[in-house]
């Protein structure tokens, strides 16, 4: 390559980065318009350096999701993980989506910046070539935010896993994603997440705390949650009677775990108005569950264990849900907030009942 070769390719690449002075710039516009060896030789070259820069991004792209690979794998969040009735999660997806989201913009952009591009350099009058300069600027702007945007969810990753240090049981009341547990669970918690029998796992905010009944209203808070028309089970507003059957379901360890019994007090313990007893055994992460009569009607909210009688537990009325929900609807944003009045499973045997309300009792987990 010649002296004149090598300068006039430092020329074409100063004019492509834009480093040439304005007179300069205007005498190599009229040397393009003049000659079509050197037009050509723009074109060429701006695709060339192009091409170097979509690789080099590709490459850099590439080794950010590798990086965001092995965080999670050392988390342990991408293989799947074995939780309730043997149910399998996958959570590269279902959280992380959005990364592969950016990805694909990447890719879009960094394509429509190549023809627009070879658009730009052909030989066109200066007003078109000022337009489309500001739509390059806008392109590279686009390509710059996603990049930006993968770099912050890589930063996310690479934040503290949460440490859950209480648990229990709670059961979804309207199909809009609002769930009752034990207020004594979720207290001082800054996260609180509910996982469902399929491993469904759902961030969730406290919409409201009743401490002296013990009654704790959530509400899910994430993209992932699709909310449902109607649910299977009624929660009951009048008293049950003594000796009447009654099942719970809940969460004393990942699997859910039923048990049955019968209601053998309208009261609780010492005659506690709040609670009735129930003739069953209840462990710690019971704590927030359903108590179901025989035509799927929910008699109340598991609350606490007497440890010094086994076979014995307590649970919170459910007449008290609709205080609970009545004092909430106060709040405009809560006024269309309804508890499901009619029981679907009623006459059902016990084990399709168990398999229609299953997907609606959820483990709670708080830090």
């Amino acid at each position: 390559m010649t002296m004149n070769e090598i300068q006039l390719l430092d020329a074409i690449e100063r004019y492509i980065r834009g480093e040439m002075r304005s007179d300069e710039r205007l005498q190599f516009e009229t040397l393009r318009k003049s000659n079509a060896e050197v037009d050509q030789l723009v074109v060429e070259h701006t695709l060339f350096l192009q091409q170097l820069n979509h690789f080099g991004g590709r490459k850099q792209f590439r080794s950010a999701l590798n990086d965001i690979h092995t965080d999670l794998t050392e988390q342990g969040k991408i293989d799947s993980m074995k939780l309730k009735g043997g149910a399998k999660v996958v959570y590269l997806w279902k959280r992380y989506r959005r990364v592969a989201a950016i990805a694909a913009s990447i890719a879009g952009i960094t394509a429509l910046g190549i023809s627009a591009l070879v658009w730009a350099f052909a030989p066109k009058n200066n007003s078109q070539t000022e337009v489309l300069g500001r739509k390059l600027q806008a392109v590279e702007k686009a390509q710059r935010d996603a990049n930006a945007e993968v770099k912050q969810l890589k930063s996310q990753l690479n934040t503290k896993p949460i440490e859950f240090k209480s648990g229990g049981t709670g059961f979804m009341i309207d199909g809009k994603g609002y769930i009752v547990t034990n207020a004594h669970i979720i207290r001082k918690s800054k996260n609180i997440f509910v996982i469902n029998s399929r491993g469904g796992e759902y961030r969730t905010k406290v919409v409201k705390m009743i401490p002296e009944r013990d009654i704790a209203i959530l509400k899910i808070e994430d993209d992932n949650f699709k909310p449902v028309t109607a649910l299977p089970y009624a929660i009951r507003k009048s008293s049950t009677d003594v000796a009447e059957p009654i099942y719970t379901l809940g969460y004393p360890r990942n699997d859910i775990v039923y048990s049955e019994g019968y209601l053998s007090a309208k009261t609780g313990f010492n005659g506690d108005t709040l609670t009735c007893q129930l003739g069953l055994a209840a462990n710690r992460g019971n704590s927030g569950g359903p108590v179901f009569n025989k035509e799927g009607e929910i008699i109340g909210v598991i609350s606490a264990r007497e440890t010094e009688a086994e076979g014995v537990a307590f649970a919170i009325q459910s007449k008290y849900i609709f205080d609970a929900i009545d004092e909430l609807k106060k709040d405009s944003a809560y006024r269309s907030l309804k508890l499901p009045v009619k029981s679907s499973v009623k006459g059902m045997a016990k084990q399709e009942q168990v398999k229609k309300v299953l997907d609606y009792v959820y483990m709670v987990k708080a830090d």
